[in-house]
């Protein structure tokens, strides 16, 4: 039988005019969620691009159409073997592992997201074709700067003040550097006033035991079900690295067959298949893809 791990999307992933096809097997959810937060998914999701990237109304919309696709899922008798996300989707994995509820979970996006849109005072830029020891080392030399998205070999996100990477980006060669448009120095030390106040709000949420191990962004190599330890790990996160990179080749050293993305985008499926190029990849971003899946 096939090993599977369901993976979410974060920030990066493409959200304009998701969820239409998910308004009548998800209406509940979309209506807790305009409850929760004040404005419809839907709606939103059919904004602008420009208006919908506010991180404030992206990462509620990621998580929530995460959700409903894994509900549908997992109506169809389809069950992951563990979960895992990339920054934001480690709290739909963690409503996919039964640690936290829906109306649980988006209140904690909702809180993190308002928090991080607030942040001010950094940059960060992906960078795409470098010699990763020359980039670690300049890094290691300069203050202000981290390694925050490490999404494979070749592809990585720095984070810092807006002159510690821009001294980076002059310093070490890339094919490509993509100023990514964000408030704030996100997965940095630099978002320590942000996790401390979100940190408050974590240690008064109950974490359940998980249902299937989980996968932190912070600790890619111990997927646990131990709700504590991932109410932990998480309240780490804001400030710590992405270790995407990582995560994969986990996947791949634990005998995992196949990932399945639940969410929209492929985003890291691409990134899986650059890391573990032997695991087989699915998506599910759309409910005839959700209904459509056959267990294998």
């Amino acid at each position: 039988m096939t090993k599977n791990v369901w993976l979410f999307p974060g920030q990066g992933s493409q959200t304009v005019g998701m969820g239409l096809d998910l308004a009548e097997v998800g209406k509940d959810k979309f209506a807790k969620a305009e409850q929760i937060l004040g404005w419809s998914i839907l709606e939103k999701s059919q904004t602008d691009a420009k208006e919908l990237a506010k991180t404030q109304f992206t990462q509620p919309c990621l998580y929530v159409i995460s959700a409903i696709l894994a509900d549908v899922l997992k109506a169809k008798g389809v069950q992951p073997d563990a979960a895992t996300g990339h920054s934001l989707g480690e709290y739909s994995a963690l409503y996919c592992a039964d640690v936290i509820d829906f109306a649980t979970g988006l209140e904690l996006v909702k809180q993190r997201s308002q928090l991080m849109s607030a942040a001010s005072g950094g940059a960060m830029t992906a960078l795409i074709g470098f010699d990763r020891t020359v980039l670690e080392t300049a890094i290691a030399k300069t203050e202000n700067v981290i390694l925050a998205n490490d999404n494979s070999a070749d592809q990585v996100v720095i984070s810092g003040t807006e002159a510690a990477v821009k001294l980076i980006c002059e310093q070490v060669k890339t094919k490509r550097a993509i100023p990514l448009a964000v408030s704030g120095a996100f997965h940095s030390p630099l978002m320590a006033d942000a996790a401390a106040k979100f940190a408050s709000i974590l240690e008064q949420t109950i974490f359940n035991e998980a249902e299937i191990p989980v996968i932190s962004n912070v600790e890619p190599n111990d997927a646990t079900t131990s709700g504590q330890v991932l109410r932990d790990r998480l309240i780490r996160q804001m400030t710590s690295p992405v270790r995407w990179r990582e995560i994969c080749l986990y996947l791949a050293d634990q005998g995992y067959d196949q990932v399945i993305e639940v969410g929209s985008g492929k985003v890291l499926t691409g990134l899986v298949k650059r890391n573990a190029p032997n695991l087989a990849l699915v998506n599910v971003s759309t409910l005839e893809q959700a209904i459509s899946f056959k267990k294998s």
